[in-house]
């Protein structure tokens, strides 16, 4: 088995500042999920699960910190 190649099968479309990236919307996603789940709010438990998985689907890196920042403002500036 060439661990060379499956290494680079599973990085494809991914550069280091769309890991990056990913590596920090998740874990905002992660303490919004975890904040809104000790005070029983939902937007914020919805809003963390949306950033913790939005990468996954996004492969775009400038998409993706756009689609991200958008998600990380409304977690902090909610409009209630």
């Amino acid at each position: 088995m060439d661990f060379g190649k499956l290494a680079g099968s599973l990085t494809t479309g991914m550069t280091t500042w769309g890991l990056i990236g990913g590596v920090l919307f998740s874990g905002v996603g992660f303490f919004a999920l975890k904040h809104g789940r000790k005070h029983g709010l939902v937007k914020p438990v919805a809003l963390g699960a949306a950033l913790m998985l939005y990468p996954y689907f996004v492969s775009n890196t400038l998409l993706m910190y756009l689609v991200g920042a958008a998600l990380t403002a409304a977690v902090f500036f909610p409009r209630d």
